[in-house]
């Protein structure tokens, strides 16, 4: 009997090492995981805004976790937001698809001690601590068609090729377009914007858009293209047509896909932000709401790295917001030295 007990006791110490091995290994990390969800994959702006946010992350010693759907979805999010909160991340910033169809998922997850931000494309502010936005909504609004005016010489024919019909971001420098328009009568009087179209962030069906736009107005002027795909596929559209001159292209774009464009004429000038740093001050924002330094309430502060202190301020929406800095001109004078960094 004793041989048998000391022979069960060996082998319960032998394997006493494998089983606390698998335990480890199947457990929670140590180390904190931040998850980002941008819109849909194959979108060279979210890669780059993931980038920033990747970089944030290591750079503060814990894990990012990058996933972006194959559609620009609301649902396709869901599903994306259940695996995470499954997986007990510590925060999921999110760039919305849409601004309320999101909120049952973020709020289970929010109910679970997860932090959740929204970043670029704002989520209800019910279902967000607070939104990372890259500039004043109203500044790039504005920006925009006055950009348009000054192509189209105050008169003609403007149209705007959007992302999708539920983007927050979208739908709020369109309000401000609407608005520069509306408040400034007698300046824009002779300039007439015909359409609002939507590519929906895919490249093939914003070049469609764009040759619908061309078919339907053969007087067009100028394409306000506030997306980053939707404006590299105007661009293209009006170069292969041999349109350079004839229509002009404005709106927000990466320096690296809109150089060609920039350079040939197809688009005199656009703007944008750095989106690596969009997503970076979204990894410090979502590190601090998880220590617990920030709770999103207006007058906070908190550090991000090589960006500095920010702070939270109030947002349109009703919620809150950090604001990146405003939209930076990119022209024939310096594209040369942009196209090459992001």
């Amino acid at each position: 009997m004793k041989k048998f007990t000391f022979f069960v006791l060996i082998i319960a110490l032998a394997l006493t090492p494998v089983t606390m091995v698998f335990a480890s290994g199947s457990g929670e990390s140590d180390v904190a995981r931040h998850a980002f969800i941008f819109k849909n994959t194959g979108n060279p702006y979210g890669d780059k805004q993931m980038e920033g946010f990747q970089e944030a992350i290591e750079e503060q010693g814990f894990e990012a976790i990058l996933r972006a759907p194959d559609q620009p979805t609301a649902e396709a999010q869901i599903q994306i937001i259940d695996q995470l909160i499954s997986q007990r991340v510590a925060s999921i910033s999110i760039t919305g698809n849409d601004f309320d169809a999101l909120e049952p998922a973020l709020t289970r997850a929010m109910d679970e001690g997860i932090v959740v931000l929204s970043a670029d494309s704002a989520v209800n502010p019910d279902s967000r601590m607070t939104h990372i936005n890259q500039a004043d909504s109203e500044m790039i609004g504005r920006t925009l068609i006055q950009a348009a005016y000054d192509m189209a010489d105050g008169a003609g024919e403007i149209a705007i090729l959007s992302a999708t019909s539920q983007a927050s971001n979208q739908n709020l420098w369109i309000e401000w377009m609407q608005t520069e328009l509306e408040e400034n009568p007698d300046k824009y009087a002779d300039l007439e914007l015909v359409r609002i179209a939507y590519g929906d962030d895919l490249r093939d069906k914003s070049v469609s858009e764009t040759e619908g736009l061309l078919q339907s107005f053969p007087d067009l002027e100028v394409i306000i293209a506030p997306t980053t795909v939707g404006i590299a596929a105007a661009g293209r559209v009006i170069t292969d047509r041999g349109l350079i001159g004839e229509v002009d292209v404005t709106g927000l774009g990466l320096p690296s896909e809109m150089a060609e464009y920039i350079e040939n004429g197809a688009c005199p000038y656009m703007f944008l932000w750095n989106p690596i740093d969009v997503g970076y001050l979204t990894g410090f924002a979502a590190t601090a709401a998880v220590d617990g330094d920030i709770t999103g309430a207006a007058g906070e502060t908190f550090s991000a790295g090589r960006l500095g202190e920010f702070e939270i301020v109030p947002a349109g929406d009703g919620g809150t917001e950090v604001l990146l800095g405003a939209p930076f001109r990119f022209d024939p004078d310096n594209i040369a030295e942009w196209k090459d960094v992001y």
